[in-house]
């Protein structure tokens, strides 16, 4: 998991050339162009879209994991409360591998407030639990990146 400031982003390069493209274009412009659809940076390895939607309580969010993409989520607007916790110490309850989606329910082991100029990676052994209000039901606007780094 990387928890940071937009401003910071590109002192993470390195660790995989396909995050590397994703953090290279965590900047205003690129951010601001984003919308619902799909933005492919290099095919289905690096894409970006827009999602905007109301926080729920805690009990009606879950954790979810990924083994082949990590995500980088970015706060655009409002904030949300974000869990993190390793799958294998969580209960997973569905799976749809061809998405590469794994859906648990558990005790957090991290616990942050994701807000505008924040982003967040996590890696396949970070289950997130995301959407969760922090001080009631919000509207949030956040650009999430989906980014290939495993093949198996």
């Amino acid at each position: 998991m990387i928890y940071a400031k937009n401003k910071d982003a590109l002192a993470y390069r390195g660790i995989h050339p396909n995050l590397d493209l994703a953090l290279e274009h965590i900047t205003p412009a690129f951010l601001d162009s984003v919308d619902g659809l799909r933005t492919e940076l290099k095919g289905g390895d690096v894409y970006a879209a827009r999602f905007t939607y109301e926080t729920v309580p805690p009990e009606e969010s879950f954790f979810e994991a990924h083994r082949k993409y990590l995500d980088i989520h970015i706060m655009v607007r409002g904030d949300e409360r974000v869990e993190i916790a390793p799958p294998e110490a969580l209960e997973e309850f569905d799976r749809a591998e061809a998405n590469d989606f794994y859906a648990y329910r558990g005790t957090a082991h991290y616990r942050l407030t994701l807000a505008p100029g924040d982003f967040l990676v996590v890696f396949p052994g970070d289950a997130h639990r995301i959407k969760m209000q922090t001080d009631g039901p919000a509207t949030v606007s956040k650009v999430v990146f989906k980014v290939r780094i495993n093949d198996d």
